[in-house]
C-alpha cells in the first residue's frame, strides 16, 4: 500500500481580520511546504504582517483556519505558536542587548531543553545552557562565544542569534521580515546560505522582502497580497520583477518606476552648496564636493563608508573638526541642526522610527511641528492653520490614514516615509539631504517618492541622496560621489555612471584599476 503525498508544512485559509471596523485581511489564503522557500510580497499595508501575525500568536484573527504538518490548529498566543513550531523573526530585532548571547536564545523559553525531557530551563545548569547555545551557534555559522553580550554584536549576528533561537524552539516554520534591509553585502551572502541550509533540513520559511534579487535568488514561489487580499501567486519560472510589481499595486510601472527626467547637467552654472575640506569625526581625510539648485547627488558606499555621518554633520548633529560649507556663495555655521533648518538645509534620516518622527503624535502634529512656531500667535497654536499645512501635505503626498488624527507609528513604512517627508516641505527646503529615503516601502511607494523627488528637483531643491540601492543611485542620480572608508574615492557624471565602476570604487579600487 502506497503512501500518499505529504501534507504541506502550513496551510492557512480563508483569514480575515478587521480593525474598527476597517478589513485589513479578507479571506486570505496560504500554502507553504516543508523545505520550501515562499516569498510573501505587498506593498507596505497590504495585510502581509498582520497574516504572519496571525500565524505567530501576536493577534487572534476574526475568521479562518490553520494547519501545521495536516493537523488543524489554534494559535491564540506566542506561546501556542512555538508549540507548533512557528516562529517569526520580525525586521526590528528582539533581542535584549544588556543579556549574552546564551540567556536571549533561552528568554522566555518554557519547553525542555533536548534531551532533558521534564526538567524545565530554568533549572538546567548554566553550562547546560552554554553548551546547548554553541551547538545552535555552530548551526548558523556564527563564531562567537555563547557568553557574549549581544550589545557587541553587529546586526547581521543579531539576525544570526534570532535564527539560532528559532532552531532552539525546533521550529518547522520560520517567518523572517526584511531580514537584510540593515545588513552588508557579505551578511547578506552568509544569511542566504543559511537559508538554503535550513530549506535542504525541510524547515518552511516565509519570506517578507521588497527587494527583487533576493526574491529571484530565493524563492520556490511568490505570494502577492494587495488590500487585505490574495491577488496572485507565482511559480519559481514565473517570477520577474514586472509580474510582481503589477500584482502589488495593480498596475504596470514603466521602466522599473523611475520617472523620466532630464539628466543634462541640471542648474549649470548655478552651484548652492559648497563643501570644502569637512573633517567628520573619526574620519581619516577630509571631504570636498559640489551640488547645484536642481541636482541630485547620489552618495553610494558600502555600510560603514561615511555616508550618515557626512550627512549628519552637514545637517550639525556631529560638529564638523575642520573645513566649511557654503550656501549660495556664505559660509555657514551649522554646527547644530536649528541652524541648519534655518539655512534650509533638511535631513530624512536613515531610522525614520527612531529619528524621522514622534511616534505617540498625530499626523497632523508631526506635519506641522518643524514650523510649529510660525504656526503660533501671541504664543498659542493656531490649530486651524496647523491642521490646514497638514491637510495640504497629506493630499500633495497621498498619505493613506484613517484619519488626520492617527498616530504616525500606526500607518504603512511607506506612509510613515511620506510624513516625515512632509514636515519638511511644508518649509520649503533649499537643501534635502534623503538618507535610505526608501528603505524597507513597497515599489509603489518608492515610484511616488521618486517622482515627488524629480518634481522637487525641478523647482529648483538640490537633493542629496544616500541609498544602497544600486538601482536606485543609477536610476535617479545626477551625479555620484562614491565614498569609501570614509574617504571619496570618485564622483562619477551621469554619462560615466557604470554599475562595475561604482561597485570597484565603492570596495575601493582605484577608477580604472581592473580587478585583482
Amino acid at each position: 500500500m502506497t503512501s500518499g503525498p505529504a501534507a504541506p508544512r502550513l496551510v492557512m485559509r480563508g483569514i480575515s481580520k478587521r480593525f474598527v471596523g476597517v478589513p485589513a485581511l479578507s479571506e486570505v489564503s496560504l500554502q507553504l511546504g516543508a523545505g520550501e522557500v515562499l516569498a510573501l510580497m505587498g506593498e507596505n499595508g497590504a495585510g502581509k504582517s498582520t497574516l504572519m501575525k496571525a500565524l505567530g500568536g501576536v493577534l487572534t484573527p476574526d475568521a479562518g483556519a490553520i494547519e501545521i504538518d495536516g493537523e488543524p490548529v489554534q494559535i491564540r498566543s506566542v506561546a501556542d505558536a512555538k508549540r507548533w513550531g512557528a516562529a517569526l523573526i520580525h525586521q526590528e530585532l528582539l533581542l535584549a542587548p544588556n543579556l549574552d548571547i546564551t540567556a536571549n536564545l533561552f528568554l522566555g523559553s518554557e519547553l525542555p531543553l533536548g534531551s532533558l525531557p521534564g526538567r524545565w530551563l530554568r533549572r538546567v545548569p548554566r553550562e547546560r545552557l552554554r553548551q546547548a547555545a554553541e551547538g545552535l551557534l555552530e548551526r548558523v555559522g556564527l563564531a562567537l562565544p555563547a557568553s557574549t553580550p549581544v550589545s557587541r554584536l553587529s546586526v547581521g549576528q543579531m539576525q544570526l542569534c534570532e535564527i539560532a533561537k528559532a532552531l532552539g524552539q525546533r521550529a518547522r516554520i520560520l517567518v523572517m521580515d526584511e531580514p537584510t534591509s540593515s545588513l552588508a553585502a557579505g551578511e547578506a551572502e552568509h544569511l542566504f546560505g543559511i537559508i538554503r541550509q535550513l530549506e535542504a533540513e525541510g524547515i518552511g520559511i516565509i519570506y517578507i522582502s521588497h527587494r527583487m534579487d533576493e526574491v529571484l535568488a530565493l524563492a520556490h514561489r511568490v505570494s502577492v497580497l494587495r488590500d487585505g487580499r490574495n491577488t496572485g501567486e507565482l511559480g519559481r519560472d514565473e517570477i520577474t520583477h514586472e509580474r510582481v510589481v503589477e500584482l502589488m499595486v495593480g498596475r504596470q510601472l514603466s521602466s522599473h518606476y523611475f520617472p523620466a527626467r532630464d539628466h543634462a547637467a541640471p542648474g549649470a552654472g548655478q552651484s548652492l552648496l559648497e563643501v570644502r575640506d569637512l573633517l567628520v569625526p573619526g574620519a581619516a581625510a577630509s571631504v570636498s564636493f559640489e551640488a547645484s539648485r536642481g541636482e541630485i547627488v547620489g552618495f553610494a558606499g558600502l555600510v560603514g563608508s561615511g555616508r550618515t555621518e557626512l550627512m549628519q554633520t552637514i545637517f550639525g548633529v556631529t560638529p564638523a573638526l575642520a573645513g566649511e560649507l557654503r550656501l549660495d556663495g556664505q559660509t555657514l555655521r551649522v554646527g547644530r541642526p536649528r541652524a541648519a533648518i534655518e539655512s534650509g538645509i533638511y535631513l530624512v534620516p536613515e531610522d525614520r522610527k527612531r529619528h524621522g518622527f514622534v511616534p505617540g503624535f498625530s499626523i497632523v502634529a508631526n506635519l506641522s511641528l518643524p514650523g510649529i512656531g510660525r504656526g503660533a500667535r501671541l504664543g498659542w497654536l493656531d490649530r486651524s492653520r496647523e491642521r490646514a499645512l497638514a491637510e495640504r501635505e497629506v493630499v500633495r503626498l497621498r498619505i493613506k490614514a484613517e484619519s488626520m488624527a492617527q498616530r504616525v507609528v500606526e500607518l504603512s513604512g511607506g506612509n510613515q516615509q511620506k510624513v516625515v517627508l512632509g514636515k519638511w516641505l511644508a518649509s520649503s527646503p533649499r537643501v534635502l539631504i534623503l538618507d535610505e529615503p526608501t528603505r524597507g516601502i513597497d515599489v509603489g511607494a518608492k515610484a511616488e517618492i521618486y517622482q515627488l523627488m524629480a518634481a522637487l528637483a525641478e523647482a529648483g531643491v538640490c537633493i542629496l541622496m544616500v541609498s544602497s540601492d544600486m538601482e536606485e543611485i543609477l536610476g535617479m542620480s545626477d551625479r555620484v560621489v562614491v565614498m569609501h572608508e570614509r574617504r571619496v574615492a570618485g564622483v562619477l557624471s551621469r554619462h560615466e555612471l557604470d554599475q562595475r565602476r561604482l561597485a570597484r570604487l565603492m570596495t575601493g579600487q582605484r577608477d580604472g584599476e581592473a580587478a585583482a
